[in-house]
């Protein structure tokens, strides 16, 4: 027996998935789907899988089959989306979608069964083993953290704070289609929007957004915002259903081989890994084509899957690069109070070119029509920003 054949029976599972968010959840249930014959453990500290999050995302971010495959999560979907600025409200066509956290954990949960483990408490994670609190040792060819972001001077970063309600009103709200920016609200110091999405005629979730220079947040000061903009529309509330909160990182600029090596060989998924939308924050297509990718891999040592993901996430790096350099225009340059002049012209251009923003891949035509036509900043701190594309011309993470 080789040594290859003798390490795989020293060990306890295949695969163990580090935390039970988005990506690590949809990397198990794609397995358990494609690939039963495989140990796999998922280990959450939750009660449940995904926590207490919502993730959108729009039909165009994927192609047909990954449409298909995601579709038992899909919490609600609308045919069109409506924005709203201090000179521009626009509706646009075009699928629109959002699982919820429970949603998520009904459908994955029964699927994993015995291979989900939650109230899990871990205390170290390396490419092949896991320690938990409670002194347990797991062992396993291959470990995938997906515990969230982790700080790094080789990434410079702004940041999209929120916090959401999800709340049953005494009447109906009125609303057809999510409002996915409001930004007709006072700004408050960085780009600042109200995000809602009518999940049922008297049933609607209202978050408030901030676009930021730094992760710290106050949030009773957006809770009071979300009760002055309900009072606003004249809503009035029945019950608050539930409340999410958080932090998602904005990417400026960055040493992507620095930010990887700090790794040190330990497969990481999610936020963890830099797989989200650099301007929107949005997750979802890359976990799924994330998803897709590790159950097609003919085997999952922790080296292949290191090399896998980071091949995955070099090409998006390599991709991103021109929304890296919208993001410094939009927190470098100009007022924080204006950035809401940045997003308003984004909104007046034609829809394809919105759709295909989102989604990750801008044309050429789109990226110089991004950058003509009468700058909604200053022409010489856009310059600036430009030119900062290193993490130590702007600021260490923080």
């Amino acid at each position: 027996m080789d040594e290859h054949s003798n390490e795989h029976y020293k060990v306890d599972y295949d695969l163990i998935l580090a935390g039970g968010g988005l990506a690590n959840s949809l990397i198990a249930w794609r397995l358990r789907s494609e690939r039963p014959e495989l140990r796999i453990l998922v280990l959450e500290q939750g009660k449940r899988l995904g926590g207490n999050h919502t993730w959108s995302f729009h039909d165009s971010d994927l192609d047909p089959a990954q449409l298909r495959w995601i579709a038992p999560l899909v919490t609600h979907r609308w045919p069109r989306y409506d924005v709203v600025f201090p000179d521009l409200a626009r509706t646009l066509a075009g699928g629109y979608a959002s699982i919820a956290a429970l949603d998520l954990a009904h459908v994955v949960e029964p699927a994993l069964g015995a291979t989900l483990r939650t109230g899990v408490w871990i205390d170290d994670v390396t490419p092949t083993s896991v320690r938990l609190a409670d002194g347990e040792t797991l062992r396993a060819r291959a470990v995938i953290d997906g515990r969230g972001m982790r700080t790094s001077s080789h990434l410079a970063l702004g940041y999209q704070t929120f916090l959401g309600q999800e709340l049953r009103l005494d009447a109906a709200h009125g609303l057809s289609a999510p409002v996915i920016m409001d930004a007709s609200v006072p700004q408050q110091g960085g780009y600042r929007f109200v995000y809602l999405l009518p999940f049922g005629p008297d049933r609607v979730l209202v978050e408030d957004t901030h676009y930021v220079d730094s992760a710290a947040w106050e949030p009773e000061r957006l809770r009071a915002n979300i009760a002055a903009y309900v009072a606003a529309r004249g809503w009035r509330v029945r019950d608050m259903l539930r409340e999410e909160q958080g932090s998602l990182p904005i990417v400026l600029a960055g040493d992507f081989d620095g930010f990887w090596d700090e790794l040190q060989g330990q497969p990481s998924v999610g936020l963890r890994a830099g797989l989200f939308h650099p301007t929107t924050g949005y997750s979802l297509p890359h976990a799924v084509r994330l998803a897709e990718r590790i159950a097609a891999l003919p085997e999952l040592s922790a080296p292949t899957l290191f090399a896998a993901i980071r091949a995955q996430a070099r090409h998006a790096w390599d991709e991103q690069r021109f929304f890296r350099m919208l993001n410094r225009m939009l927190f470098l340059a100009g007022s924080p109070d204006h950035r809401w002049r940045v997003m308003q012209r984004f909104y007046g251009l034609p829809a394809p070119l919105i759709a295909r923003f989102y989604a990750g891949c801008p044309t050429l035509g789109d990226k110089v029509r991004l950058l003509t036509g009468k700058p909604p900043v200053p022409v010489m701190e856009a310059f600036d920003a430009v030119r900062k594309t290193h993490p130590y011309q702007i600021r260490t993470a923080e």
